[in-house]
């Protein structure tokens, strides 16, 4: 199996750059599942419906988020009744939405993605590794999944690692997000289970993680805030990262992906 996984996309230059390069990344790659996630999707801040439906429209199968997941109120609603979103499954229970959701590819196959939230240096929730656990538990990789995505987001690269090991061959794909920046430890760890620290953003790269950097140079350099952070709006890079799996639901392959922009330019081919 295919699988391609889209880091955070920032804004509406995030959000351009995926519909513009998208069509490429399918020839080249030709993925059975596209992960991509939206936390930061308005504006920088949170997933409306109408950017989700967008996303959908492009061809996008799910779409993760992380701690910004209900920034923009509409979501609240909205995620319940749209499977296709997931926020993190560490938050308490009676929060709305789900976690954790399994998925049915164009040609059968299962696919469970789950969506955790890391605790170092971010919000108190409940422990991710928990979180992970039950729900792998719950739908073996290879019994009653074919395939299984694990979208950390979290701060601490420790965290995320800890989360790659605990995971080796039980998930597909264990991958980071939330820190904006594509790391370059892409590998297929012993037990099979393929990980990257973070897939990075969908965003311009002429930037502070994506935002605009005049309002972060003026928190850094002056500790006074003057206006609301916004995405930079120059030409784009879309990175994320490109998994096949072998017929356990291993990984076999993994490589980063960043097309268009300013950084280097990976684009896997089959």
């Amino acid at each position: 199996m295919n699988i391609l996984f889209l880091g955070d996309v920032i804004g509406k230059p995030g959000r351009d750059a995926v519909a513009e390069h998208l069509p490429a990344m399918k020839k080249a790659m030709q993925p059975d599942l596209i992960i991509a996630n939206g936390e930061n999707a308005a504006g920088g801040f949170g997933l409306t419906r109408a950017i989700a439906e967008e996303y959908f429209g492009m061809g996008i199968d799910v779409i993760s988020t992380g701690n910004h997941w209900a920034d923009q109120k509409e979501i609240l609603t909205y995620i319940d009744n749209e499977d296709r979103i997931l926020r993190p499954a560490n938050y308490p229970p009676g929060t709305p939405g789900r976690g954790a959701n399994l998925y049915k590819t164009a040609a059968g196959q299962s696919v469970l993605v789950i969506n955790v939230m890391g605790r170092v240096f971010m919000d108190a929730l409940g422990d991710p590794f928990a979180a992970v656990d039950a729900e792998l538990n719950a739908c073996p990789l290879g019994e009653a999944a074919d395939a299984i995505i694990v979208d950390i987001h979290a701060e601490a690269t420790s965290e995320k690692m800890a989360m790659g090991h605990f995971c080796d061959g039980r998930a597909s794909l264990v991958v980071g997000t939330h820190q904006h920046v594509p790391t370059g430890d892409a590998q297929v760890f012993p037990g099979g289970t393929a990980y990257q620290t973070d897939a990075g953003a969908c965003a311009d790269y002429d930037s502070v993680i994506g935002m605009d950097k005049a309002e972060p140079l003026q928190r850094f350099t002056r500790k006074i805030s003057s206006q609301r952070f916004a995405p930079a709006t120059g030409p784009a890079t879309v990175c994320g990262v490109f998994v096949q799996t072998g017929p356990k639901g291993l990984a076999t392959r993994i490589e980063a992906v960043r097309i268009g922009g300013r950084l280097k330019q990976a684009l896997p081919q089959l």
